[in-house]
């Protein structure tokens, strides 16, 4: 689940690929990966690609690139944006009563385990009870979402205003070459 069967190098190499050959604007792909990193600092886990296309498609960035974006949001970063996210929402909100990422994880196991049961429930004819969820929304879920603001605004800007020279360079050299097989077609009297 944390490292991938054919490896970060592998991974990474296919994400740089996928990036290279975006067909976009410079700006459209940098506000695609903003909406990407953005979104990976909030807790809706199993949403984020559905959140990082319609943040995209609403800023009228590139969604390819946000879904790539949304990369950024890996078994390894997670627990960093989950505490970034937390600490700025206790912070925003006020709360006291803050709880360690080392507390909070159990909650996100026992929510799922909690939302299984009762949508189970449905068709077993048993009793369902959503009241234990409370807590978990109002002590965590409703704080991560709130700091998340914050941290995903400041890394997608990072990511969005990093990689636009990047892309631009990248575009601009791709035309070249093009236009040097072109030119190099045409002089050997073949189609290009």
């Amino acid at each position: 689940m944390i490292w991938p069967s054919s490896g970060w190098k592998r991974a990474a190499t296919y994400v740089w690929h996928r990036m290279r050959r975006l067909p976009d604007t410079p700006e459209r792909i940098a506000r695609g990966l903003f909406a990407g990193v953005f979104i990976s600092f909030t807790p809706l886990f199993g949403f984020h690609f559905l959140g990082a296309a319609g943040i995209a498609w609403a800023m009228r960035g590139n969604i390819p690139a946000a879904l790539l974006g949304t990369f950024v949001g890996n078994p390894l970063t997670t627990p960093i944006f989950m505490t970034l996210s937390l600490e700025t929402g206790y912070w925003l909100l006020g709360t006291e009563n803050r709880l360690t990422l080392s507390q909070v994880l159990p909650f996100f196991s026992e929510a799922s385990a909690q939302i299984a049961r009762n949508l189970l429930s449905f068709w077993t004819g048993g009793e369902s009870d959503w009241t234990p969820l409370r807590e978990f929304f109002t002590r965590i879920w409703f704080p991560m979402l709130a700091g998340s603001v914050i941290p995903g605004t400041i890394a997608g800007l990072i990511f969005q205003w990093g990689s636009l020279p990047l892309i631009r360079a990248w575009q601009r050299l791709r035309a070249r070459h093009r236009d040097a097989r072109i030119a190099a077609a045409r002089a050997r009297g073949t189609k290009p």
